[in-house]
C-alpha cells in the first residue's frame, strides 16, 4: 500500500523543466493592505509582517510611501517601517512613487524599493494622471537617485494583459515599457496582470517576446490576479518558461484601488501548495503561513478567499 503525503501537505511529483526553486514576493502587507476599505492599526501590520516571514518568506513587501490622501490604508509608512527593524535576513521592499517618497524611504534605511508604471495610456492616466512616457520620465531621477545610494529597484508594470479601458493589451506595447524600465536602471521587472484577464498562451507569448528583445528571465517576476481563476495557470506557464519569481499575497489579499474590476492577488498558500507539489523550494512553511492569514483574517472580519487556507484551516 502506498503512503501518502503527511496530512495538510502536497503529494510530490517533479515535473521537467522547471526551476528547482521561486522566489515568492510577498505582497500581502502593501498591496494586500492598500485596498481594504478600513485601515488597519499599525500594530496589526507589524504583527503581520513579523508572522509571514516567521513562516519563512524572505521577500515581504511592507508598504508604500505615496501620498495619505491616495492611499490612506497606507498613511503610517514611517510608524511601521522602524518595526520592523528586528527583522534579519528578509527584504522588506517599499513602492516609492516619485523623488519625495524616496526621500522618505531613504531616511528609514529602506535598502529596497519599487516603482508602479503602466503598459496602458488610460491606466497611467487612472493611477498616476500622467501619459506613459510622462510617468517613465518622473521615476528616471528617482531610479537613479535610489541606484546612488546602494537601493535595489523593482518596476512593477500594470496592465500587461488586459486593461479595462482598452482591451487586450499587445505584447509590443508592453515590451517597450519594459524595456524603457531596463534602461532606466530597473534590476528586476513585475510583469502585472492587474486585472486578471490573461490566459497561458498570452503569458508564455509575452514572455517570448520579451526574450526576443533581450529582457531575459533572470530579471523578471510575474503578478497574477485570480479573477477569472487563471493565476495558477499563467504562474505555471511562466515556470515552464523559467521565471523562477512570483509575487503573491498572504491569504489572497488585495486587488487594486485604481482598477474597480481588479479581484484579489494570488493567495500565497494556493501558490506555495502548487510549488511543493511540484517539488519546487520555497522554503516557506505552509502550515504557518496558512494560521498567518487566519489569523489577519479575523482581524479583517472575514474569512479569506484562498481555498488552500479554507481547506487546511477546516482540517484543524
Amino acid at each position: 500500500m502506498t503512503q501518502g503525503p503527511p496530512e495538510g501537505l502536497p503529494m510530490t511529483v517533479r515535473a521537467d523543466g522547471l526551476p528547482s526553486r521561486v522566489r515568492v514576493h510577498e505582497v500581502g502587507a502593501r498591496d494586500g493592505l492598500q485596498n481594504e476599505s478600513a485601515v488597519v492599526p499599525v500594530e496589526v501590520k507589524a504583527e503581520f509582517v513579523h508572522r509571514l516571514a516567521d513562516a519563512g518568506l524572505r521577500t515581504v513587501e511592507a508598504t508604500s510611501f505615496v501620498h495619505p490622501r491616495w492611499v490612506p490604508q497606507l498613511a503610517d509608512a514611517e510608524e511601521l517601517y522602524p518595526r520592523l527593524a528586528d527583522l534579519t535576513g528578509v527584504r522588506l521592499p517599499v513602492l516609492v512613487p516619485n523623488e519625495r517618497g524616496l526621500d522618505r524611504a531613504l531616511a528609514l534605511g529602506a535598502r529596497d524599493v519599487a516603482v508602479f508604471a503602466s503598459a496602458t495610456e488610460s491606466f497611467a492616466k487612472a493611477n498616476l494622471n500622467r501619459t506613459v512616457d510622462e510617468s517613465l520620465a518622473m521615476f528616471e531621477p528617482v531610479v537613479a537617485r535610489a541606484r546612488a545610494a546602494g537601493a535595489s529597484v523593482r518596476g512593477y508594470l500594470s496592465m500587461c494583459f488586459g486593461d479595462p479601458w482598452e482591451g487586450p493589451v499587445p505584447a509590443a506595447q508592453v515590451v517597450r515599457v519594459c524595456r524603457r524600465l531596463v534602461d532606466l536602471g530597473c534590476d528586476e521587472l513585475s510583469l502585472g496582470d492587474t486585472i486578471g484577464v490573461a490566459t497561458p498562451g498570452q503569458v508564455t507569448g509575452l514572455l517570448t517576446a520579451l526574450d526576443a528583445e533581450g529582457v531575459g528571465r533572470d530579471r523578471l517576476a510575474v503578478h497574477f490576479h485570480d479573477t477569472y481563476g487563471q493565476a495558477l495557470a499563467n504562474t505555471y506557464a511562466a515556470l515552464r518558461h523559467g521565471v523562477s519569481t512570483v509575487d503573491a499575497s498572504a491569504g489572497g489579499l488585495g486587488g487594486c484601488p485604481f482598477a474597480k474590476s481588479a479581484t484579489g492577488n494570488l493567495a500565497t498558500e494556493d501558490l506555495v501548495w502548487m510549488l511543493h507539489g511540484l517539488g519546487i523550494e520555497t522554503g516557506v512553511d505552509l502550515g504557518r503561513l496558512t494560521a498567518t492569514s487566519v489569523w489577519m483574517a479575523e482581524r479583517l472580519g472575514r474569512p479569506s478567499p484562498s481555498r488552500t487556507v479554507r481547506a487546511l484551516s477546516h482540517k484543524e
